[in-house]
């Protein structure tokens, strides 16, 4: 092992492993430059080569050492320490671990490997400016280093200041001091292979702790590498292959090098062998020159010829675009006077409404007049038929009364005749009051007549009204119920077969039916930005938002074929929009409308899907409409001089439709589709029905109530007709005078009344045939404003179409016209350029080189011609130089070959040192297990030590007693004492394989009791005992005073310190007095 690791080490302090000049990592820093405690303070431990086998123990080990200000104690020592075994006994607190510390610090080592600290500062005693250790190591023998200067011992003084730093003096035994650099000591510790940082020769109480309760493999393996120095070896592989790395890297930066060190090299190579052929560079310049201007002519000949045939391409092209714009144009005359058309038509419809609704609306007012005139006539007429009955009867009764009379004269006409002028007075008074009673009577039935048919006509009313109640509860109880339904699925407001259809199209594009899946319906790929403008939107796209779109016709049957599954024929189904999916939107911006304060459709929409948002400009023209919320604020911005640019037709909130002349209101008072407060239409449909009911409920209350009015009236009247009669039969006829009067009157009123019941008749006539065509005309109007918005969006498409078509034209033919300027320059060029190449050289030369070609290889050979004229004298400066261009690449050629050489040996060194670095780790694995084996054996032990070096673990396990009685197990299922012996073991078993002057242990028994104590005991004795040539220092609080007497053992007893005291005596054992130095 101390033949191959010093080798090994030795090769780790290489910084580069390429400079003979460099064996070893240079070490600067001189000790009384104070480094600072950190990673500047770090002492590399390394072996040398040359080491011979140290023998009764003449060098390395410890002989005394002595502490001042360090820690808490004021003065400890000089400590003399034996060369085979020394205890350092002492309570808690004397001591021992300070004397422990100061060996790790005093010798170099770094403050974080004591486990006491973090900086150096902290081992001043407070109060203090500095700390002195003192440590004599034995230097005999054969193997001493630097006798003649040191002598039998080296004292290594330190002392650490306040701030963290240390300074070191090395003196010889006569206390002269050799060295005061850091180097000397390191080179010191490497001679006698002195490592305090390995925790073999140097246990401190706060590692043995950790390592004794430790229960990690991986902490073992790293502990039984470190100790080993197999972990400094692995390192030293990893350093010489990081520095192989960058000599690689060097190399190939050499071969960068050598690069261009060759061309600078054929650079004057060549400019040596341009002086003579100088006048050969002329002659070749002169003719390059021809080329030159003759390929400048081809050139530009190839530039006309291409030119010629991008004209010929883009005139063929502006032919096309010519025709195209021609049937454009037919296109949109067709859509421009289909649109007129439609436009006449309607326009036509409007007036003949708006002309016919006077006409209606005076035709209603002469039916009721005439309906008001014939009743008041048909009133009369009864009245004067009654009359006319009335008095029939009175004259009958007057005649038989005066055939009476006249019978009676003769018997009593003297007495009589008073009595009866008596009776023809009373008659006529009574006559007279008849004739009251009988024009009251007749007042009355008047009266009540009118209130009848008053009650008839309300009844007749109030039913039309109920009944309109009726449907427009019906219409609201069908919304109500698909807004219900929408509440779970909100496609069944487009229609309560629209999931089912959806499904159906999922299933058949699974199927691989479509090209495409359809898009629909559209209404359900939109979101409103702003909810108030729903009306308004739905309005506007009205049927297309149940709409669908397919990618082509095929799909579209497809499509058709699934609807009938779902809408019988003769139902109206969502329209079908064939349409080529694009994946993105139309750019509309030059053709959009706008108007700071009010969005168009597109802008008021979220639409995530292109394709809709594509079919909605194709179909509808969404970009060109604008949403204003006021009416009045509407007509205001459309019915202006001047309406917004691009914008067609407006939309108010309300749902109103107003272009630049015309106004439509709309039928629907809210949404049906887009609205997104569900619940609230819920709740206002619901207080609508309720209020529709309770309309209706009233209205069916009073027309009841009219019902009884009516059978009231009708009774009443009969009463009154019947009194009237009753009246009628005792009324005398006055005369006949009277009865052709009224008879004559009522012939009159009979005339009057048939003239005016066929007036009324033929006034109702006229009218319900004005009222049927005016509601004709709605009904053929509606059809042709959808008509005419898509009239109008084929009209803008078409525009579009041809404004497309026209800024294509007229930027093809600006770049044909751009084209031929250019073929008119380059033509001039071209002459030119043919008499200056016919100056140059009349007759015209094939060149097969380009003119960029030609134009470099003039400048160079111009440059070379300059170069040479330039360094024409200086033949000797130019042969120099390219001597020592060509002498520096070729020695960096050779170092470059050199260096490749040794990284392929370095490789194969590096290859057969790792194999020889496993074969010595087997080795050193296999003596650990032999010698633990050993020792676990004195306690009738049994156990084994598993080293797995691919996971870098190392697992121990152990067996109490006899091993043919138990399997092996754990370390962790052993009790504290059994677990702090095998530890033991394994330490020693460390200590037999690893190379170190002298041991060091901390409290190594602290978990063990007696039995097993003493064992561990008796173990390190024996061991000490066959090593007599190393040095073994235990630190413990127990009194060892059960120890043998032998001269190879030394007790150290630390006492306890007094408050004051400012020195800790040493007091020797009783079993030996202290060995002079030798």
């Amino acid at each position: 092992m101390r033949g191959l690791l010093p080798d090994l080490m030795a090769k780790r302090k290489e910084e580069n492993f390429f400079s003979p000049d460099n064996a070893k990592r240079p070490r600067q820093e001189e000790l009384e430059d104070f480094d600072k405690d950190g990673d500047e303070d770090e002492c590399t431990v390394s072996f040398t080569n040359g080491t011979s086998t140290l023998t009764a123990a003449e060098v390395g080990i410890i002989e005394s050492i002595q502490l001042r200000n360090f820690m808490c104690h004021s003065m400890l020592g000089p400590f003399k320490f034996g060369s085979n075994v020394n205890f350092i006994v002492g309570n808690n607190g004397s001591g021992k671990s300070a004397v422990l510390t100061a060996l790790i610090v005093g010798l170099g080592g770094k403050a974080v490997a004591t486990n006491r600290g973090s900086s150096l500062k902290g081992f001043v005693k407070d109060g203090q400016n500095s700390a002195d250790v003192s440590i004599t190591l034995r230097n005999r023998g054969d193997d001493a280093y630097r006798a003649n200067a040191y002598g039998s011992s080296i004292i290594v003084q330190q002392r650490i200041s306040m701030d963290g730093s240390r300074s070191y003096k090395l003196k010889s035994e006569t206390g002269t001091v050799i060295s005061t650099r850091k180097e000397e000591l390191i080179a010191i510790l490497d001679h006698f292979n002195i490592q305090v940082d390995n925790p073999v020769s140097v246990l401190t109480q706060e590692m043995s702790k950790q390592f004794l309760q430790s229960k990690n493999e991986g902490d073992k393996y790293k502990f039984f590498m470190k100790a080993t120095q197999l972990e400094q070896m692995k390192e030293d592989y990893s350093y010489i292959m990081e520095t192989k790395e960058r000599t690689k890297e060097q190399i190939s930066q050499g071969e960068e090098r050598l690069i261009e060190l060759k061309r600078q090299c054929l650079e004057k190579e060549e400019r040596f062998q341009s002086i003579a052929g100088l006048s050969t560079m002329k002659n070749n310049l002169e003719e390059l020159k021809h080329e030159m201007a003759w390929a400048v002519v081809n050139e530009i000949e190839k530039q006309l010829n291409a030119i010629r045939d991008n004209i010929k391409i883009g005139e063929d092209r502006a032919a096309r675009l010519d025709r195209k714009m021609e049937d454009q144009q037919v296109r949109l005359n067709e859509a421009e006077n289909k649109y007129k058309d439609i436009q006449d038509r309607l326009e036509k419809i409007f007036q003949e409404t708006n002309a016919r609704a006077p006409e209606c609306l005076a035709l209603k007012t002469d039916v009721t007049a005439k309906k008001r005139v014939y009743n008041e006539a048909e009133v009369l007429y009864n009245r004067s038929l009654n009359e006319y009955r009335a008095l029939m009867k009175d004259d009958e009764q007057l005649c038989k009364r005066i055939e009476e009379l006249k019978k009676s004269t003769d018997q009593s006409l003297e007495s009589e005749c008073l009595e009866r002028q008596k009776k023809i007075s009373w008659l006529k008074e009574r006559v007279m009051a008849l004739k009251d009673q009988e024009s009251s009577v007749n007042q009355e039935i008047e009266q009540f007549q009118q209130a009848i048919e008053k009650d008839k006509e309300e009844s007749i009313r109030i039913k039309r009204e109920e009944l309109d109640v009726k449907h427009a509860l019906s219409y609201n109880q069908r919304q109500l119920k698909e807004l219900k339904d929408s509440k779970t699925d909100r496609l069944k407001r487009f229609g309560p077969h629209v999931p089912a259809l959806l499904e159906a199209i999922d299933d058949a594009y699974k199927r691989g039916l479509f090209t495409y899946k359809p898009i629909g319906p559209l209404g359900a790929c939109i979101h409103l930005r702003d909810p108030e403008l729903a009306l308004a939107i739905e309005s506007c796209l009205k049927g297309l938002l149940q709409a669908y779109c397919c990618h082509n016709h095929a799909d579209e049957r497809v499509l058709q074929a699934l609807m009938e599954r779902f809408y019988s024929r003769g139902t109206p189904r969502p329209q079908i929009i064939v349409s080529e999916f694009r994946n993105e939107m139309y750019d509309v911006r030059h053709r959009a409308a706008y108007h700071p304060e009010f969005p168009t459709v597109l802008t008021a929409l979220e639409i995530d899907n292109a394709v809709v948002a594509n079919s909605l400009i194709d179909m509808r023209g969404i970009e060109t409409v604008l949403l204003i919320k006021n009416n009045s604020v509407a007509r205001k911005v459309m019915q202006s001089k001047k309406p917004p640019r691009n914008c067609r037709e407006a939309f108010t909130a309300d749902g109103d439709q107003v272009f630049e002349e015309r106004y439509y209101s709309s039928e629907n008072k809210r949404p049906k589709f887009l609205s997104k407060d569900v619940d609230s239409e819920i709740s206002d449909l619901e207080i609508e029905v309720e209020n529709k009911m309770a309309q209706i409920l009233n209205l069916q209350q009073h027309s009841s109530a009219l019902e009884k009015d009516i059978k009231r009236s009708e009774e009443f009247l009969r009463r009154r007709q019947i009194h009237y009669r009753e009246l009628k039969e005792d009324e005398a006829q006055e005369n006949k005078i009277k009865m052709k009067m009224v008879e004559k009157n009522m012939e009159q009123q009979k005339e009057n009344m048939e003239h005016l019941k066929s007036l009324k008749i033929e006034a109702e006539r006229k009218y319900d045939a004005i009222k049927l065509k005016i509601n004709q005309l709605s009904d053929l109007a509606e059809p042709l404003k959808d008509e005419l918005n898509l009239a109008d969006s084929e009209v803008d498409n078409q525009k579009r179409g041809k404004q497309h078509y026209e800024e294509k034209q007229k930027e093809h033919l600006d770049t044909l016209n751009k084209k031929k300027r250019e073929l008119d320059m380059k033509e001039k060029e071209l002459e030119e350029k043919m008499s200056q190449a016919r100056q140059i050289c009349p007759e015209r030369i094939e060149v097969q080189k380009s003119a960029s070609i030609l134009d470099k290889e003039i400048n160079r050979l111009r440059q070379k011609i300059q170069a040479e004229h330039a360094s024409h004298g200086d033949r000797e400066e130019i042969m120099k130089q390219y001597q020592e261009a060509r002498e520096t690449y070729l020695d960096l050629d050779n170092k470059v070959k050199t260096l490749r050489r040794f990284i392929k040996l370095l490789e194969e060194i590096m290859t057969h040192r790792y194999k020889t670095y496993q074969q010595f780790r087997r080795c050193l694995t296999l003596r650990c297990k032999l010698y633990f084996d050993n020792l676990l054996s004195q306690r009738t032990y049994c156990g084994k030590m598993n080293f797995d070096h691919k996971n870098e673990t190392l697992s121990i396990s152990v067996q109490p007693g006899e091993g043919n009685k138990a399997a092996f197990s754990d370390m962790r299922a052993l009790s504290g004492g059994e677990r702090s012996f095998s530890t033991v073991c394994f330490i020693l078993s460390l200590w037999s394989i690893a190379e170190s002057p002298f041991r060091c242990l901390d409290e190594f028994d602290v978990y063990m009791d007696m039995v097993n104590r003493r064992i561990a005991m008796d173990m390190i004795l024996k061991m000490a005992d066959s090593q007599r040539f190393r040095q073994f220092i235990l630190l413990t609080p127990q009194s060892m005073s059960s120890l043998p007497s032998s001269k190879l053992i030394r007790i150290l007893r630390m006492s306890d310190p007094e408050r004051g005291q400012t020195t800790l005596p040493f007091q020797p054992g009783t079993q030996e007095e202290e060995e002079d130095r030798r």
